[in-house]
C-alpha cells in the first residue's frame, strides 16, 4: 500500500504520532515512516504523574496508540530508532537501530524532537556522567518507572520547581505516604501558570501537606553509599544555608527545545530557543514542518514568541503538520492561547491567556471575584476564585485565571472569548445554564466580568 508520496516523522510522542494519524487521514496512499529514540509507541507524557500515584494502575496504560495500531494503519514504526543525519538537499534520512543502518528518502519531514530536561547546577547532581542514583527527571515512562519504584512510604522525597509538574509529582508522593519537600528559586510557585495572588488557595495545602521553601536555590547534594541522602538549599535573600534530608530528589525545573536535528539542516530557531514555525506548522526549510516542544509560535494575545510545552497545543500543531505534509491545508490560529489545568491536593486550577507579568507592554486591568459553585441556599457549594484581564484600550478580555471547583470548562469559556475577541461588556451578559444542585443562578465566570467592567467605567470618569 504504497504511493509516491514519502512522509518521514522524527519523534513518536503526542505531536509526531498525531501528526502521522493526520497525515494518513489526506492520504490513504503515502508512505508514512516514523523514527523514534524510544522503545514505546505514542503514549500520554502527562499522565505519568498519575501512574506514579497509583491513580492510574499500569505505566503501559498511558500508551494511547499502540504498535499494532500503526501497523494496521500502514504506517512504518521504528522504535528504539536513533536518526543520526538528514541529507536536506537530497532529502534522506540516516537512522540507526541496533546495529542497523536505515536510509529514507521523504517528500516531507516532520521533526517531533521534543525537549530534553533542563538540569540546574546543582554541585554534585551528576555522577560518572549520569543523574546521581536516587535523582530523577520526568520525560518518559522509563523516568517514571524508575521513581515509582523507589517510592517508600514514610521516606522522604524533594521536588527542585514548584511549577505544574513539581506539584503534580509533590501531590503524587504526598499520596502515596512520603514526607514531601518543594524547593522553588522563584519567590511565589506555578509563575508561568497563574498570578501570584491567585495562588493563596494551592498555597495554604502545601503548608499543610508539604514542607515549601520558596526563594530558596538547591545548591549541593550529598550521597551515602552511592545515593543521594541530602539536599543543601540557599535562601535567595539572607544566604542561609541548610541542609535536608532526603531519599529521592526530583529536578522539575522545565525543559530545553531539542532542535540539533533542526540546526543541522538549517531551520532557524527562535529566541525561545525553539524551532519557529508558521501558521501551516511550517519550519524556515522547505518540505520541513516541527510540532510540539521543539517549536516556538506566537502568542495571541502578547504577540511575544513562546516555548510550546503543553501537549494540547502540541497535537494542534501536529494536526496541521499532518495534514499539509500530506497535501491538504490547515492553518492554526494566529497565536497560542495557553489554555492550561491541572489539579493537586484536591485543588483544581485553569487559566488562558498570558499572566500580570507577561503583560507588561499591554494596558490590562483586572477583575477578580470569589463565587460559589452552587447558589448560597443550596448546601455543598464550593467556593471559586476567578479573575479577568481586560485590554484597557478595546475592552476585549485577553487572560482569565481560576481556582476552585470545575474551573477547567469555565476556563475553555473564556478561551473561545479570547479566540473571537469577545470584549467584556458583551460577555458579562452570557447567558450561563442554572439549576440549584448544579449552578447558580449567575456564573462567576459573568460575575467577574462586572467586576472588570465596572472598574473600566471609573477608570473612564
Amino acid at each position: 500500500m504504497t504511493g509516491d508520496k514519502k512522509i518521514v516523522i522524527i519523534g513518536c510522542g503526542a505531536g509526531g504520532g498525531t501528526a502521522a494519524q493526520f497525515a494518513r487521514k489526506i492520504d490513504r496512499k503515502a508512505t508514512i515512516t516514523i523514527f523514534e529514540h524510544g522503545k514505546y509507541p505514542h503514549y500520554s507524557k502527562c499522565g505519568l504523574p498519575y501512574a506514579i500515584s497509583g491513580e492510574i494502575s499500569e505505566f503501559k496504560d498511558l500508551i494511547e496508540f499502540s504498535e499494532d495500531w500503526f501497523k494496521k494503519e500502514h504506517i512504518d514504526l521504528f522504535l528504539e530508532t536513533t536518526v543520526d543525519e538528514i541529507d536536506i538537499k537530497n532529502q534522506i534520512i540516516f537512522a540507526k537501530k541496533g546495529n542497523e543502518q536505515i536510509k529514507k528518502e521523504f517528500d516531507s519531514l516532520i521533526l517531533a524532537t521534543g525537549a530534553k530536561p533542563f538540569i540546574p547546577p546543582i554541585q554534585n547532581i551528576q555522577k560518572e556522567n549520569a543523574l546521581l542514583n536516587g535523582v530523577h527527571v520526568l520525560r518518559t515512562i522509563d523516568d517514571g518507572k524508575r521513581i515509582s519504584s523507589s517510592i517508600k512510604k514514610g521516606k522522604k522525597a524533594t521536588i527542585v520547581g514548584a511549577g505544574l509538574i513539581g506539584l503534580e509529582m509533590a501531590n503524587s508522593f504526598y499520596k502515596k505516604g512520603m514526607d514531601v519537600t518543594i524547593v522553588e528559586a522563584l519567590p511565589n510557585i506555578l509563575e508561568n501558570t497563574i498570578d501570584n495572588d491567585m495562588c493563596e488557595p494551592v498555597l495554604k495545602e502545601l503548608h499543610e501537606k508539604t514542607k515549601l521553601c520558596t526563594n530558596h536555590t538547591a545548591t549541593k547534594l550529598e550521597e551515602k553509599d552511592g545515593t543521594i541522602d541530602r539536599v543543601f538549599i540557599k535562601d535567595n535573600k539572607t544566604n542561609e544555608e541548610k541542609k535536608v534530608e532526603t531519599d529521592i530528589l526530583v529536578i522539575a525545573t522545565g525543559a530545553k527545545p531539542d532542535v540539533s536535528l533542526a540546526k543541522s539542516i538549517g531551520c532557524k530557531i527562535g529566541k525561545t530557543g525553539g524551532i519557529i514555525i508558521n501558521e501551516k506548522a511550517e519550519s524556515s526549510v522547505k518540505n520541513v514542518y516541527a510540532v510540539g516542544d521543539c517549536t516556538e509560535y506566537k502568542d495571541f494575545i502578547t504577540k511575544e514568541s513562546v516555548c510550546i510545552g503543553l501537549g494540547s497545543i502540541a497535537v494542534r500543531q501536529a494536526i496541521a503538520a499532518g495534514i499539509n505534509a500530506a497535501g491538504g491545508k490547515y492553518n492554526l490560529p494566529k497565536g497560542v492561547l495557553l489554555t492550561r489545568t491541572s489539579e493537586f491536593f484536591g485543588i483544581e486550577i485553569a487559566a488562558v491567556g498570558p499572566v500580570k507579568n507577561a503583560c507588561q507592554n499591554i494596558p490590562v486591568l483586572y477583575g477578580k471575584f470569589k463565587g460559589s459553585s452552587l447558589p448560597d441556599y443550596f448546601p455543598g457549594g464550593k467556593p471559586i476564585l476567578m479573575k479577568v484581564g481586560v485590554h484597557e484600550g478595546t475592552d476585549r478580555i485577553v487572560s482569565a485565571q481560576a481556582v476552585g471547583i470545575n474551573v477547567a470548562q469555565r476556563i475553555n469559556t473564556f478561551a473561545c472569548a479570547i479566540l473571537n475577541k469577545a470584549d467584556v461588556e458583551d460577555f458579562k451578559k452570557l447567558e450561563t445554564a442554572y439549576a440549584p444542585p448544579i449552578a447558580p443562578t449567575l456564573d462567576a465566570l459573568t460575575l467577574v466580568c462586572d467586576v472588570a467592567s465596572l472598574k473600566l467605567a471609573r477608570k473612564r470618569r
